[in-house]
């Protein structure tokens, strides 16, 4: 008997360009949460729990900054820092449109663990505050720290990248808009 293929888009790791990325990337943002909520009950070692979900965390953090947001979306971000001035700035990076396929099951995988992930984080905040369990509020710290960055940054190369695709076509294609630009900047430089 033949299983029914699912749906171009839907959620099945199956139809993913790269499924190995995608499972990893889920594996790592699943696992910080169910070693902090179930991990007391294999050990009662709680500093145990702490340091294994920092790494796990920091490993997501790692993976999706450098490795799954490249695979996934095209998507990749850093933080620089000037040496002379000591300011900091974020530079956003995209792949060319055209050179990448992206499915839209990575795409959805991608932006649907990005945003649960906080969200769960603040839950377990709230509930670690309202059972005044005060001793786990430093883990969620440092958990909504990571996932909230790296939710933000990834949203802000999204919308640069969405950005600059709009503003690549219109000076690069013929039409309307093209035409526009192209005379105001040759205005701009004219006087």
């Amino acid at each position: 008997m033949e299983q029914a293929q699912p749906a171009p888009g839907s959620l099945s790791w199956r139809l993913s360009a790269h499924p190995i990325t995608l499972l990893t990337f889920l594996g790592f943002r699943i696992s910080s949460v169910f070693v902090y909520l179930f991990g007391l009950l294999f050990t009662a070692n709680a500093v145990l729990i702490f340091i294994i979900t920092i790494l796990l965390l920091a490993a997501d953090f790692y993976y999706l900054k450098n490795i799954a947001g490249r695979r996934l979306v095209g998507l990749r971000w850093w933080n620089e820092v000037d040496a002379a001035t000591g300011d900091s700035h974020w530079v956003f990076e995209s792949s060319e449109p055209g050179t990448k396929v992206i499915t839209a099951t990575d795409s959805r995988f991608f932006w649907i663990a990005m945003y649960a992930q906080p969200c769960f984080w603040i839950a377990l905040a709230l509930v670690a505050i309202l059972t005044f369990n005060w001793i786990w509020l430093p883990l969620v710290a440092i958990a909504l720290v990571l996932t909230v960055t790296n939710t933000l940054a990834f949203s802000r190369c999204d919308k640069f990248s969405q950005a600059s695709n709009i503003a690549g076509s219109a000076f690069s294609s013929g039409n309307l808009a093209g035409s526009l630009a192209s005379n105001m900047v040759g205005r701009f430089f004219s006087r």
